[in-house]
C-alpha cells in the first residue's frame, strides 16, 4: 500500500444531483470546485489546502430548491472517495487531532479511521444562515461523510460567535486532523489495530 497512488473517484447520479469527484490523499491543496454552492465551496476549499489534499468536483444539484440534496450528497462522495483511496489502510496513524482558532472561534476537530462510523457534533451555531447557505446542512454534511467513509468523526467549538469563523475553524480542523491520521508512520507495520483489519 505505501507505494500506491492514494487516490479514487466517485460518481453519484440521482434524481435531485449529478456529481463526479476526485480525491487524492498525498496531495498539495490542489482543488477544481464547481459545486453549485458558493459557501460549501469555500469551506471544501479551505478543507483540502489545510490537509494537503487534492480534490476535485463537478456537482450539478437542485439548488434552486435549496442547497440540501448537493451538499448531502457530496458529503457521501467524499466520504466514498476517502475510504476507497486509503485501501487497507496499513501503515497509516489512523487518529488524528486538530484545534483550529479562528479570530473569536476555537474548533476541535479528533477523527478515528475506525471503520466503525460515528459522529459527534458538539457545536452551536449562533446564525442558521451565512449568506444563502443554511448552517443546519454542516450537520449533514459531516453526518454523511463520516458513515461513507466510516470513521469517528467528533466535531467539539469550545466558543465562538461569528458563524462564519466557527464554520470555517471546523473545515480547517477537520482537513488537519484527516491529515494526521491518514499519514504513513514508518513504525507501523500493517494495519494499526490489535483486530489486525480496520
Amino acid at each position: 500500500m505505501m507505494g500506491e497512488e492514494r487516490k479514487s473517484s466517485i460518481s453519484r447520479e440521482t434524481s435531485e444531483t449529478s456529481i463526479n469527484l476526485s480525491f487524492g490523499v498525498d496531495g498539495s491543496g490542489k482543488t477544481d470546485l464547481q459545486t453549485g454552492v458558493p459557501f460549501l465551496t469555500h469551506m471544501l476549499d479551505l478543507f483540502t489546502k489545510h490537509g494537503k489534499f487534492d480534490l476535485a468536483i463537478a456537482a450539478n444539484g437542485d439548488t434552486e430548491v435549496d442547497d440540501h440534496h448537493t451538499t448531502e450528497d457530496i458529503g457521501i462522495c467524499l466520504g466514498e472517495a476517502l475510504k476507497q483511496a486509503l485501501g487497507t489502510k496499513e501503515g497509516i496513524k489512523r487518529y488524528g487531532n486538530s484545534f483550529v482558532p479562528m479570530d473569536d472561534a476555537l474548533a476541535q476537530v479528533v477523527v478515528d479511521l475506525s471503520n466503525r462510523p460515528h459522529l459527534e457534533y458538539r457545536v452551536e451555531l449562533p446564525s442558521n444562515r451565512v449568506g444563502t447557505f443554511d448552517t443546519e446542512l454542516v450537520h449533514e454534511f459531516l453526518w454523511k461523510l463520516a458513515i461513507e467513509a466510516r470513521m469517528n468523526l467528533h466535531v467539539i467549538v469550545h466558543y465562538g460567535h461569528n458563524t462564519h469563523h466557527i464554520i470555517e475553524a471546523i473545515f480547517k480542523a477537520l482537513g488537519r486532523a484527516l491529515d494526521e491520521a491518514t499519514l504513513i508512520d514508518p513504525r507501523v507495520e500493517g494495519v494499526p489495530s490489535t483486530k489486525g483489519m480496520l
